[in-house]
């Protein structure tokens, strides 16, 4: 049986320090840590997850878009490992949607985000990868690269009516989808 680890919770420590870069990508931690998160991401149904979730403070993140109760327009796409990700650009257009996070539960909010990034990351393979990311996925990754820096999602709401319950949320949600 897949061993998941506690997820850190608002108000823990490593949830607002700066994490550390990887350095050597091949490091039998660094694997095992990968498939750690990835596990975590699927077991607990997240669309995304940092190491610093996991209260290991790497600059590491999974990306899992998928289509669910909570994010039921969200792509699908493999669970993806992005190592020491950076953000080298951004659109003009900030759009507001909807984010919760593992690490703050039963909170809703409409955090307002980029609607297309260029990014650059490493490979579990170790190649540099850059991609353009659009809508949903450079939400996730935005989201993501925040744990990264100590920053949830909680401290990019930019109006207090904008925050949610998890109920109001699934209330809006269905409401929406009649």
């Amino acid at each position: 049986m897949i061993k998941i680890p506690a997820i850190a919770q608002v108000g823990e420590p490593i949830l607002r320090n700066q994490a550390k870069p990887i350095e050597r990508i091949s490091d039998y931690t660094i694997i095992e840590l990968i498939d750690c998160l990835i596990n975590t991401a699927i077991a607990k149904k997240g669309v995304g997850i940092a190491a610093p979730q996991i209260s290991q403070s790497f600059r590491l993140f999974i990306i899992a878009s998928h289509p669910s109760e909570r994010y039921p327009h969200a792509p699908t796409m493999e669970p993806t490992a992005m190592i020491n990700p950076r953000l080298l650009s951004h659109g003009e257009e900030v759009v507001k949607d909807w984010e919760g996070c593992l690490s703050v539960p039963n909170v809703r909010g409409l955090v307002p985000r980029y609607q297309s990034i260029t990014v650059e990351y490493s490979t579990q393979q170790g190649e540099t990868k850059q991609d353009i990311l659009t809508d949903f996925v450079a939400r996730i990754f935005q989201h993501e690269l925040d744990h990264l820096d100590g920053i949830l999602f909680t401290d990019r709401i930019t109006d207090s009516a904008d925050l949610y319950t998890e109920a109001e949320y699934r209330q809006i949600i269905a409401q929406n989808s009649k």
